[in-house]
């Protein structure tokens, strides 16, 4: 459906038709239930059905046309924006968002699947949660009256509360004065609810499955913008009061998930609990998927942990992302697109291309724009492992922060200066980028989704690096060249296609990514020299005594992909520690595997 304020001719008698045919064929099922898909195509049918007026409204199937009710007060309490560190779970900046390039106009947010819920509190009561869309903060007319315009930015909620009420909140936030007359001040920020909320009767989160909130700017489901639940058989539906008449023109991004209730609070669900999550939009460009952010708005939150790199789907009206939270197995870290350097020194890149690099020096594993940089600091293994290579640190640049992380000894320098940070503690680092130490792990990430990983063993670190977007604009060692022929990336833009030569990949390509000194991220001087190996190495090289104590460990620790499995193998004689295969755990299966081809012999 284009982006327009009002439904066409045409498409309204389409949805009269739908909404007929359901109704007519509901009354020949006098003791039948309704299909899920026939219930499904009838709530869509419904949801999309113009308001008559500025009202709160309900229907039950098969109802072909909205029941006028009387509209409430909303409960008055705030859900205030992201605010303070972020945590591991889901909510106060953590959070996957369906972003659009063009101008949203209305957005959906459900689930695919609940598994293993059987129940959820909220600050010490059972059922206590809400369910919220969020838009981004943007730029608004509607801050042209703060003290300072340009600091101040709208946002946006539309939101189901379980003490029954579905409403629309708005903020300004940093609005940064006296509040407009009609808003609440909180902080430095604004907000007021929407005069009208819709009744409805308080769930058990055993509905959750049921459920599905959509939210829409002015013109598309009537004269305001407008905020609908659904609940199995029941819609309802309340008024906004058009706060943002500009909504749509800064309305990129959507955030859904089902959150604390209110005041920064969480949902606290059952241990062994998963939801699959799905958040559609419209925003005009039916036949592209929106792409993920890994960015959320809300300072509500739950106890689930991101699963993985969402899914981008097409469709004909409401292309959507669509990912998991769950609380079973150990939390990864999020991303919507990740690489690895692991071990001795197998790079896995973003596109899913394998190939080993042992060179020592100091490398750009990537640089993403002006504000994310990572740079990995290699030792070769001689002499006893002289074709081979580790990771001994890694530094990185977000914004304004640079941080490096060491081993022998452990160390975390910010801006050149040390900083201890106790094991399941968090740090703020300023302009938005944080640390955060789990045991041997440090995960530093930025407010827009960047991260890295570094997980620190015996004598090498592992190295994983995550961005908050779909690589765009990415260089580096974990960049390569997609489609259909995957190739290496030289720094001058030129592929270093397949085979690639050993005496390619150690000088053109490897001299190419190697860090100067007047662009290094280290503060610190190394004694490690650069070099690179005298020849391929691979675990066909290993004793074979070796090489099968290692694959048993390997096989052990449930390594399959073949290509995978060998680079494990390899690792743990090398660096004669069984953790080396906990590196591979988890790591997506390659596309493509790029090995060197040798013209020394062998």
């Amino acid at each position: 459906m284009p982006n327009s304020k009002h439904l066409s001719s045409a498409a309204a008698v389409s949805l009269a038709a739908i909404l007929t045919s359901v109704g007519a064929a509901a009354q020949t099922r006098t003791n039948r239930q309704p299909t899920l898909q026939q219930r499904e195509t009838w709530r869509k049918a419904i949801v999309r059905t113009r308001r008559p007026k500025k009202g709160c409204f309900v229907a039950r199937y098969p109802e072909t046309s909205w029941r006028e009710v009387p509209c409430v007060s909303p409960p008055n309490r705030p859900y205030p924006p992201r605010e303070g560190l972020r945590p591991q779970t889901v909510g106060n900046g953590i959070d996957f968002s369906a972003e659009v390039t063009t101008n949203t106009s209305q957005a959906e947010g459900s689930f695919d699947s609940v598994m293993g819920l059987t129940s959820e509190t909220g600050n010490g009561m059972a059922d206590s949660f809400s369910l919220q869309l969020n838009t981004n903060f943007f730029a608004t007319a509607t801050c042209n009256s703060s003290p300072n315009p340009a600091n101040c930015q709208g946002w946006q909620q539309f939101i189901f509360s379980n003490t029954g009420f579905v409403f629309i909140q708005y903020w300004l936030l940093h609005y940064g004065g006296p509040c407009p007359v009609g808003w609440t001040t909180s902080g430095q920020s604004c907000w007021r609810d929407a005069a009208g909320g819709a009744l409805v009767p308080a769930q058990t989160i055993l509905a959750l499955g049921q459920m599905k909130l959509d939210g829409a700017v002015a013109g598309v489901n009537g004269p305001t913008d407008s905020v609908t639940l659904s609940i199995g058989p029941d819609v309802y539906s309340a008024p906004g009061d058009n706060c943002f008449p500009d909504l749509s023109n800064g309305w990129r991004q959507s955030e859904f998930n089902v959150f604390g209730d209110c005041c920064s609070s969480e949902a606290t669900f059952n241990a062994g609990s998963t939801i699959v999550v799905r958040t559609a939009v419209n925003s005009g460009t039916p036949a592209l998927a929106p792409t993920c952010q890994l960015e959320g708005y809300t300072g509500e939150t739950n106890n689930l942990d991101l699963m993985d790199t969402p899914a981008m789907q097409p469709d004909v009206t409401w292309p959507s992302i669509i990912f998991t939270q769950s609380n079973v197995g150990s939390p990864v870290l999020p991303s919507c697109a990740s690489a690895n350097s692991i071990g001795d020194t197998h790079l896995h890149t973003f596109r899913a291309l394998l190939y080993d690099f042992q060179a020592a020096g100091d490398f750009v594993l990537l640089k993403d724009g002006a504000d994310f940089e990572v740079q990995a600091r290699q030792a070769s293994g001689a002499p006893t492992w002289p074709n081979a290579s580790v990771n001994k640190a890694v530094a990185i640049r977000m914004g304004k922060v640079r941080a490096a992380v060491y081993i022998e000894p452990t160390k975390l320098l910010v801006d050149g200066h040390a900083f201890n940070v106790a094991d399941g503690q968090a740090l703020p680092l300023g302009d938005g980028v944080q640390v955060r130490r789990s045991g041997n792990t440090y995960d530093i990430t930025s407010e827009h989704g960047n991260s890295v990983r570094a997980v620190l063993n015996s004598a090498w670190i592992n190295v994983t690096v995550g961005l908050g977007h779909p690589l765009t604009q990415g260089r580096g060692l974990l960049v390569n060249q997609g489609g259909n022929v995957p190739a290496l990336l030289m720094s001058n833009g030129k592929a270093l296609s397949v085979p690639v030569s050993f005496t390619d990949l150690y000088h053109p390509y490897a001299d190419g990514w190697r860090v100067q000194p007047d662009e290094s991220l280290f503060s610190e001087r190394t004694d490690l020299k650069p070099g690179i190996p005298g020849r391929p190495f691979y675990a066909v090289d290993l004793n074979p005594r070796e090489r099968a104590r290692a694959l048993a460990i390997c096989q052990a620790a449930r390594i399959r992909v073949p290509a995978l499995l060998e680079a494990c193998v390899l690792d743990t004689a090398v660096l004669r520690d069984e953790a080396a295969a906990k590196g591979f755990v988890g790591v997506t299966a390659p596309r493509e595997v790029i090995k060197p081809v040798f013209l020394g012999g062998r």
